[in-house]
């Protein structure tokens, strides 16, 4: 088992939009919350879009209406000392393919690593919060790029799957569930699986994960049967 992190501050959510809700309404409690007044300004990575300043506008809008200032990577001249200078890092959702190789394409893997491990908060949504796992093996999104690697930032020992979704029992599809297909990750490889539902999200602080919203989560392990975890469950264990 992997020796906790004291210094680790994340908050990794499972969506950005409720159904019903503004973008990150549902996760505001949590963010700020999270943040409190330890900073004042947050570093936008929109690389999982395209646009990537109207999706940084609407992630600034936001940001501000809760107090924080944000900025986008997009607009450094030297992403990676933008990274050295944070306070806090934000990485929003899209595609998780396109948000790894551009990660890749601008050498910020190990910088965004680092510091985290230095106590930097690390916020992600959706594809933002898949990469923060080992590996990106566990996403939904179609392969629309080809990063070098599916590597990612290995910030929690576990892997990732945003907007996990239950079978319907009333469905005519017969089509691979998602439990199925994370299983089939499982015959070949021996890293947990946490199925994040909409509203969830992972707080890690003071060496310990802890299960956040309102919705729970299902976690996946080789060789042993899917389980439940509900709001306020630990993660520990699948370090």
């Amino acid at each position: 088992m992997t020796t906790p992190d004291p210094n680790k501050r994340l908050l990794l959510i499972s969506n950005s939009t409720l159904y019903g809700s503004g973008y990150l309404d549902h996760a505001e409690p949590e963010i700020r919350d999270f943040l409190g007044k330890s900073t004042s300004r947050v570093l936008f990575v929109p690389y999982a879009l395209y646009d990537h300043a109207a999706y940084a506008n609407t992630a600034g809008d936001r940001f501000r209406k809760m107090g924080y200032e944000l900025t986008s990577i997009h607009t450094a001249t030297d992403p990676r000392r933008a990274v050295l200078e944070a306070e806090t890092i934000f990485i929003g959702g899209g595609n998780t393919f396109r948000l790894l190789l551009n990660l890749y394409r601008s050498d910020l893997l190990a910088t965004i690593r680092r510091r985290v491990e230095e106590g930097m908060p690390y916020i992600g949504s959706s594809a933002g919060s898949v990469v923060a796992a080992p590996t990106i093996r566990t996403t939904n999104d179609m392969p629309i790029v080809q990063p070098p690697s599916f590597i990612a930032l290995a910030l929690v020992p576990f892997q990732i799957n945003a907007h996990y979704l239950d079978p319907d029992p009333k469905s005519t599809h017969q089509g691979e569930t998602r439990e199925k297909r994370l299983l089939q990750f499982l015959e070949e490889n021996d890293t947990a699986v946490v199925g994040l539902r909409e509203g969830a999200m992972v707080r890690v602080e003071h060496g310990s994960s802890i299960l956040k919203g309102p919705s729970g989560a299902r976690i996946f392990r080789r060789g042993q049967r899917p389980c439940e975890l509900l709001p306020g469950d630990t993660l520990d264990d699948l370090a």
